[in-house]
């Protein structure tokens, strides 16, 4: 097999043995959802609906000022029961409506199949995928359509689909590609149209062999769309590193990938394209892995947005052994919560829940001078480099060597013998940038 890869990189353990061969299973609906106002990046939104308000499925109930956002629809009819904050999956607290389910699943009179989908044009397209409240499903949380709307002078050649799925554990995309496969395609093809673009890439790990085999017997005599294997490496999922590999190009430093006429989604995304176009349904709900040495009945749910963390670990069985972590997302670029009790949002992945056998956090010492994280680094960074200047305060030097660039796969910190934070040291450096620009602080 013809794989592709990038330089760099690790060979990560994928613990994906206990759920890689589990159907996708419908997750109970629950008696309340909790809604939070900021599930993308860009402009959060603000509330249509007032408490004690009636609504039906798929019913906007969310929306925000500006270009760069995405509204929210309820994911069960019910009576808005509360607005107010509550934990979020990023680990701060959220303005988020609570719905009251009332169990009938009545849908808002807005979601109905469309007729002749074909025939739409790619406006046509990019406008319902923004009133469908998409976001890339990967993790990042982009609002979609602003990925597909036309920039002057810069033009996509590829589209390229992410079906890497390299993070440990995780099994989410693994399946839907392998269950809904057909759908997924049609997506794509929906995209190609809405960005007027010709050639179609779907990028799969080579540990997904049923996956590329099933998808290369569907296009087989597709002269749009290829199936890409890649080789099985971490972080081979990133945007910059998955363009490198199915492209050979690389997008410059502080650059976009459309710069290189490249955009990249997650075929989850494209599921829900699919689903929006085909079907005028909103994204409300999406598959997620719940897996871990801390689950009992590790499985992949279709899960509704806002459904609570803890619901979801109670499907599976509750919690086996004594807890170390729950992490929102995968192992690597996950990030560990406080509490189960807070909403799956649409840019969760999964919920990995470790026993303290697994997860026992160790104590910091000092760097050992080893390079190890600048031979792991995927963007051939220096992390101890970055990680000397942010906790100096230094910010103007570490963005001269960089650390903007860093994409906090973690690997710097897997591979550091003296268990030294690297990724949140950096996250760190990153923020005082951020605030320094927009007058906040200061740069040392």
């Amino acid at each position: 097999m013809n794989t592709a890869t990038f330089k760099g990189g690790l060979n990560l353990p994928g613990y994906k043995e206990n759920t890689e061969r589990l159907a996708i299973v419908p997750a109970s609906i629950p008696e309340l959802v909790y809604l939070p106002l900021v599930q993308h990046i860009g402009a959060p939104c603000s509330p249509l609906v007032k408490i004690g308000d009636q609504v039906k499925k798929g019913e906007k109930i969310a929306a925000g000022q500006g270009f760069v956002t995405a509204p929210i629809h309820a994911s069960v009819s019910g009576k808005i029961k509360a607005i107010e904050k509550m934990g979020h999956p990023g680990g701060n607290f959220v303005t988020s409506i609570i719905i009251e389910n009332d169990g009938r699943e009545e849908w808002a009179a807005t979601v109905k199949p469309r007729a002749h989908p074909g025939d739409l044009s790619g406006e046509e397209i990019r406008k319902i995928v923004w009133e469908a409240g998409i976001v890339g499903l990967g993790g990042a949380a982009f609002p979609t359509h602003v990925k597909y709307a036309p920039v002057e002078g810069k033009k996509a050649d590829y589209i390229i689909l992410n079906g890497a799925e390299c993070e440990p554990y995780l099994t989410a995309d693994h399946r839907l590609m392998l269950e809904q496969a057909e759908r997924i395609i049609t997506g794509l093809r929906y995209i190609l149209k809405a960005t007027d673009c010709q050639q179609g890439i779907i990028a799969v790990e080579e540990n997904k062999l049923d996956v590329i085999k099933h998808l290369q017997e569907i296009l087989i005599n597709d002269k749009q769309i290829r199936v890409q294997p890649l080789r099985v490496k971490y972080p081979q999922g990133s945007e910059k590193h998955l363009i490198y590999a199915c492209t050979q190009r690389e997008v410059p430093v502080g650059g976009l990938p459309l710069d290189v006429g490249v955009i990249v989604n997650n075929v989850g995304t494209a599921f829900a394209v699919a689903q929006a176009v085909e079907e005028g349904k909103p994204l409300i709900e999406r598959v997620v892995t719940v897996n871990g040495t801390g689950i009992k009945k590790p499985a992949n749910y279709l899960v509704r947005i806002g459904t609570l963390f803890s619901h979801l670990i109670e499907e599976s069985g509750g919690y086996q052994g004594e807890t170390e972590k729950i992490i929102a997302g995968g192992l690597m670029m996950g990030k560990t919560v406080f509490t189960a009790d807070i909403p799956v949002v649409k840019g969760t992945s999964g919920i990995v829940v470790l026993a303290h056998t697994a997860g026992t956090v160790k104590k910091e010492t000092s760097c050992v001078r080893c390079a190890k994280c600048i031979e792991a680094c995927p963007l051939f960074l220096e992390p101890t480099t970055l990680v000397r200047l942010a906790k100096r305060g230094f910010w103007e030097q570490a963005e001269k060597n960089n650390v903007l660039s860093c994409i906090e796969c973690g690997s710097c910190a897997y591979v550091c013998p003296a268990h030294i934070p690297l990724v949140q040291y950096i996250q760190r450096a990153k923020q005082a940038i951020a605030l320094a620009k927009k007058g906040g602080g200061k740069k040392k």
